[in-house]
C-alpha cells in the first residue's frame, strides 16, 4: 500500500489519505448530519487529525455463496469475504451497497468494513451440499479480495485453500499485488485449469493513481504482480477498468501495451458507472482534485449515459452509449488486437469438482458398458 503522505487534503474535511471527500447520507435513512463551521474552529482541527482508522466489523451471515442472475454477467455465484473497501477507489460502483448496511457509501465504505471469519468453513458446508453443481465461483466481484487487512486476516488465503481441496474453479479480479502471497495456492490451482486471474489498472500515472485509489497498489506494482503471475504459469488478464471519459481514457492504449509486455493474454474494459450516491461522491472528488476539468468530464460522462450521469439497463451499463462510447469500443478492440490480447480467456475445469476432498469426482458411465 502507497504511503499516506503528511498533507495531501485539497480541503480542510477531506479524511487524509482517503478516497472520498465525505460520508453522503445513506439513502435510507431520514435523517443526516452535516459538516459546519460553528466558529471555534472546528473544522481546522479536522484538518490537523490523524488519518483516519479502519475499524473492523465482524459478519455475522451465514453463508458464503452470493449468486445472481445478471444477464450481462459472465458468472452466476461469488464468494466476498468483505464488505467495504480499503483501498478507498473514489468511482467503485460497489459503495452504494454499503447502504444496505446502515453505513454511508462516502468514507465509511472505506472504513467500515465487515468481514467474515468463518467463511471458509461456510463455504465448505454449501460445497458439500447435496446436488451442489461447480461452476466457477468469482472472488472480487463486490469489493477487492485482497485489500490491505487481507495481510491480517487471510480470509481470500483461506477461501483459495478450499477451492484447492475440493478442486473447485474459481476467477479473481483484483487491483492488488498481494496475491503473490498465495502464489503457491495459485500454482496448484493452476496445474489443474482450476483458477484465472484479472488485474485491474486504471491508470499509469502514480500521481491520478493515489488520487483516485489512494490505498491500492501503485500501477507499477500491478504490473509487476501481472508478471509474476504469468511466470508461474497462472492465466492473467488486465481490466482496464473503469476508463473515465475526459480523465483516463486516453491512456486505454498505453495500459494494454504495458499489461502486455508484461504478460498478460487477454483483456476487458468497462465504462465508468455513478449508480445512487457514488455520483455526489465523484463530484465531490472532481472538484477537491480536479476542479479544472471537472465540468469537462461530466459532461463527457453524460454524452455516454444518454444525457445523465449512469444507466443501469443490462448490457449497456458496463459500455455505455452514443458515439462518445462507441469509439471507446473500437479503440479499445484495435489495441486488444494489436497487444495480442485477443487470445479466448482460459476455460476453467469443473469436472475435477469433489464434493468429498480427497475421493476422485463421480463420471457418468458410458452406455457402451451397460
Amino acid at each position: 500500500m502507497p504511503e499516506c503522505p503528511k498533507s495531501d487534503r485539497p480541503h480542510p474535511f477531506t479524511a487524509r489519505c482517503r478516497g472520498a471527500t465525505h460520508n453522503p447520507p445513506v439513502r435510507f435513512e431520514a435523517a443526516h448530519t452535516d459538516p459546519f463551521d460553528d466558529g471555534w474552529g472546528t473544522l481546522d482541527a479536522l484538518a490537523e487529525a490523524p488519518p483516519l482508522a479502519t475499524t473492523l466489523i465482524r459478519d455475522a451471515s451465514r453463508s458464503a455463496i452470493s449468486w445472481n442472475k445478471s444477464p450481462d454477467l459472465g458468472f452466476d455465484r461469488a464468494v466476498n469475504p468483505y464488505r467495504g473497501c480499503e483501498h478507498g477507489c473514489i468511482y467503485c460502483f460497489a459503495r452504494p451497497s454499503h447502504a444496505y448496511l446502515g453505513f454511508s457509501p462516502g468514507l465509511d465504505f472505506e472504513s467500515k468494513l465487515t468481514f467474515k471469519p468463518e467463511i471458509a468453513a461456510l463455504l465448505e458446508r454449501e460445497l458439500k451440499r447435496p446436488g451442489y453443481a461447480a461452476r466457477p465461483i468469482v472472488l472480487g466481484s463486490n469489493t477487492d479480495p485482497y485489500q490491505p487487512v487481507e495481510r491480517r486476516l487471510k480470509l481470500t488465503r483461506a477461501i483459495l485453500e478450499v477451492m484447492v481441496r475440493f478442486s473447485h474453479p474459481v476467477a479473481i479480479v483484483s487491483k492488488s499485488a498481494g496475491m503473490l502471497r498465495d502464489l503457491d495456492l495459485l500454482t496448484a490451482l493452476a496445474e489443474k485449469r482450476l483458477v484465472r486471474v484479472h488485474l485491474s489498472i486504471t491508470t499509469l500515472d502514480p500521481g491520478l493513481a493515489r488520487a483516485m485509489e489512494p490505498r491500492a497498489a501503485t500501477p507499477a506494482r500491478r504490473l509487476d504482480a501481472i508478471a509474476a503471475l504469468a511466470r508461474a504459469g497462472i492465466p492473467v488478464g488486465v481490466l482496464a477498468a473503469p476508463m473515465i471519459p475526459g480523465l483516463n481514457d486516453a491512456e486505454l492504449e498505453r495500459i494494454l501495451a504495458a499489461a502486455a509486455a508484461a504478460g498478460a493474454k487477454h483483456a476487458g474494459y468497462t465504462l465508468l458507472r455513478l449508480p445512487h450516491e457514488l455520483r455526489e461522491l465523484f463530484e465531490a472528488w472532481l472538484a477537491a482534485h480536479r476542479p479544472e476539468r471537472a465540468r469537462h468530464v461530466l459532461d463527457l460522462i453524460r454524452e455516454t449515459r444518454g444525457g445523465g450521469l449512469n444507466d443501469s439497463q443490462f448490457h449497456r451499463r458496463f459500455r455505455g452509449g452514443g458515439a462518445y462510447a462507441d469509439l471507446l469500443a473500437q479503440r479499445f478492440a484495435t489495441a486488444a488486437r494489436k497487444y495480442g490480447l485477443l487470445e479466448r480467456r482460459a476455460e476453467l475445469d469443473s469436472t475435477l469438482f469433489s464434493p468429498h476432498p480427497g475421493q476422485a469426482p463421480a463420471r457418468q458411465l458410458s452406455l457402451a458398458f451397460l
